[in-house]
């Protein structure tokens, strides 16, 4: 017998990219039988966005590709899109969202998965033309459009997507400056020793790489962008430029709503519930509670998006799922492919086994008690689960034997 009251139950989801597609598909999955609607201010179906800046970029995948479901799925799951539409705000007291024409629309469940949009920091010249951006597939696509032998691409930003749209240009014979204002690309994210490997790899491969550098501003020509100025007064000549400093998460709706925010983040439990009743947060956004990691943590990696709604799926049809997943994301740039388990802050070393300089190693972030609270493969595809292992194991572990390559990383823990 169906059960009327969740028939006549309605979640709505705001966001169409991978985490509202897969929070659909979990909803039907747990056996979900109220209406579904997803909201999305794009034209197309959700679609995952890493392969923007990897393989979309490359020319090895196209938007079909990279789509999470096709047309005919929406329609067999009864699953409604609602395409070039914003949510301008929800009340989670009376449960209703408000859209861009002044529309209310009510809900007894409510899902964000509005994921981030790129900062736009503020730079003399950025509103010319021929500057760009990277969140969308609309925005890749006129990226791509600049890119090809005897152009010239400047992009500000040592950071994945910097780089990523480095190697990818450079596969497509683009002429490649990278501006960074750290000492080391990737710096931030995985410290200076593995940053710098990662700026040998670009030199290798023909990218001008300018470190420890700022951008004054940038050039414009007849209304369009020309290359930068660089604040030692260094001009840097180019057809197009990317501005890649990182990602804001979009939190807008959930303040003003009056929802808790922790980390630039939703702050919700490890079941992805907000403060408010029925609200839940998922991806980019969701700063949640983990269990096994024993504190509040918001990463924008695509692993997210990807579990994290079957978790939240899970709970708005009754039941009492936690998130526990470690985090992870990867990478793959020229003939380096990575993946990064963990997550590091607090981290006072890096310890490493392989052979950096030829981009076939290991790397582990460890605290001052031995404890890995991350791990990264570079090219070596057999040592994942044991990263895994040992990221959530937090016991310590002796550094020498660690960075010892005859030791087997299953006999760690041993």
């Amino acid at each position: 017998m169906t059960d009327t009251k969740q028939t006549s139950a309605r979640a709505v989801i705001i966001g169409g990219g991978l985490a509202g597609a897969k929070t659909a598909e979990g909803l039907r999955d747990n056996g979900f039988a109220g209406s579904i609607i997803i909201i999305t201010d794009e034209s197309v179906a959700p679609y995952e966005r890493p392969p923007l800046s990897k393989e979309f970029i490359a020319g090895s995948k196209s938007l079909p590709d990279f789509t999470v479901h096709d047309d005919a799925w929406y329609r067999d799951k009864d699953v409604d899109v609602w395409f070039d539409t914003r949510v301008t705000a929800f009340d989670p007291v009376v449960k209703t969202v408000t859209i861009d024409d002044g529309s209310h629309i009510k809900y007894t469940t409510l899902i964000l998965a509005t994921g981030s949009a790129s900062v736009h920091p503020p730079i003399d010249g950025a509103d010319a033309d021929g500057v760009h951006y990277l969140r969308s597939i609309d925005d890749a696509t006129a990226l791509l459009s600049v890119l090809g032998e005897g152009k010239r691409l400047a992009i500000i930003g040592g950071g994945w997507i910097g780089l990523e749209i480095a190697a990818g240009a450079r596969g497509r014979g683009t002429e490649v400056t990278v501006v960074e204002s750290a000492a080391q690309p990737l710096q931030a994210a995985l410290g200076a020793e593995i940053g710098a490997a990662f700026a040998d790899l670009h030199r290798q491969h023909g990218v001008d790489l300018r470190l420890e550098s700022t951008v004054a501003a940038i050039t414009v020509a007849d209304g369009r962008a020309t290359g930068l100025t660089l604040a030692d007064g260094t001009g840097i000549d180019a057809d197009a430029v990317l501005i890649a400093v990182g990602a804001r998460p979009e939190i807008a709706l959930a303040e003003a709503a009056g929802l808790t925010i922790a980390d630039r983040g939703v702050a919700t439990d490890a079941g992805l519930r907000t403060s408010a009743p029925d609200v839940y947060a998922v991806g980019d956004i969701a700063a949640a509670e983990h269990p096994a990691l024993g504190t509040r943590i918001r990463t924008e990696h695509w692993a997210n998006a990807l579990n994290q709604p079957a978790v939240a799926a899970q709970n708005i049809v009754g039941g009492n799922a936690e998130y526990t997943r470690m985090p992870y994301f990867f990478t793959d740039q020229y003939d380096l492919g990575m993946e990064y388990r963990g997550h590091s802050d607090g981290y006072t070393s890096v310890v490493t086994r392989g052979d950096v300089a030829g981009r076939e190693f290991l790397a582990f972030w460890v605290n001052d008690d031995g404890v890995v609270l991350a791990g990264m493969n570079v090219n070596i595809w057999d040592a994942g689960d044991d990263i895994a292992a040992l990221v959530e194991a937090r016991r310590p572990v002796d550094t020498a034997t660690l960075a010892d390559p005859a030791v087997p990383l299953g006999t760690l823990l041993s």
